[in-house]
């Protein structure tokens, strides 16, 4: 079997964690790709036997729908997360998955399907103990939107006036660190944004840095922490302006330390959402602001 991510780039990059996460424990073949991309280029090894997943919040991304088309043209199996049972996106589907409408991110329902999917063969251990305990989880990221809050506070009055902004992240936070940084404050915020892999930092970008850069690395528990880690330490000694979120700093109660890991995403989009809503405040900025997306025709 060989499966396949497929999606507009919001969800491209939201997928990234779960190709990292097959990638990373299975012989699976998986592909994180952007639909359109994909169209164009193509891939041999996606068709019949494939099964191709998407999100979509809303049910309506034309894109998205066109993916969905193309990978059933191709003769993959189709299954898809949205919020909206009766939306096009759905209907598309060969299996759609209804969540609590616009939810989002899909993290759970992605990290039940992949962790499912590796335990069926045999490459995940203890998918029941961990099922059982992501029902938890809403109670456990309140309690992280709690504690980050006076973070996120500070980090907003520290930046109001700051138009650029240097993401650093890796492994299962990398697909987060590209959305964060092109989705919300691109998108969303109108600020000038560079996002760069931890392992591709010392290759160029850290000249960039200077001293009062806005420096914002992410840090999971992952195997690839090491990677951060050493972005950690130039910026002790190069930067003034760092901001470190590190799920590390959260106690998740409820989830076992082998499992904490997989749920960094998680953890740091609740921590960004109220950087965002802070970010909003002090900058009288609308987080629903748009001058192009969905605006005008292109």
């Amino acid at each position: 079997m060989r499966t396949s991510s497929s999606s507009a780039p919001v969800a491209y990059a939201a997928m990234l964690p779960y190709e990292h996460f097959i990638r990373s424990r299975s012989t699976l073949p998986v592909r994180a790709a952007i639909g359109k991309e994909l169209m164009l280029t193509g891939d041999p090894a996606f068709g019949p036997g494939s099964i191709a997943v998407f999100a979509s919040v809303s049910g309506t991304t034309e894109d998205i729908i066109e993916a969905i088309e193309f990978a059933k043209a191709k003769g993959a199996y189709t299954v898809g997360f949205t919020g909206f049972g009766d939306s096009p996106f759905a209907k598309s589907l060969d299996a759609a998955l209804i969540t609590e409408p616009k939810t989002w991110p899909f993290d759970i329902p992605l990290l039940l399907l992949s962790t499912r999917l590796l335990a069926a063969r045999g490459e995940f251990e203890g998918y029941e103990e961990f099922a059982a305990e992501l029902q938890t989880v809403p109670e456990v990221l309140l309690e992280v939107a709690r504690q980050a809050e006076p973070v996120a506070e500070a980090f907003a009055e520290r930046n109001k006036e700051a138009d650029y902004h240097f993401l650093v992240g890796a492994g299962n936070l990398w697909g987060f660190t590209y959305l964060y940084s092109m989705c919300i404050l691109e998108e969303m915020q109108w600020l000038r944004t560079t996002r760069v892999h931890g392992a591709e930092f010392f290759h160029g970008s850290l000249e960039l840095i200077e001293e009062d850069t806005s420096l914002v690395l992410f840090l999971g528990e992952d195997e690839s922490r090491p990677l951060m880690e050493r972005v950690v330490k130039f910026a002790e000694n190069y930067n003034k302006n760092t901001t470190i979120l590190d799920t590390k700093d959260y106690e998740l109660a409820g989830i076992s330390a082998r499992f904490r890991g997989l749920l960094a995403p998680l953890v740091l989009d609740t921590v960004a959402v109220r950087i965002s809503k802070h970010l909003e405040r002090v900058r009288n900025h609308s987080l629903d602001l748009r001058r192009y997306y969905r605006v005008v025709e292109y």
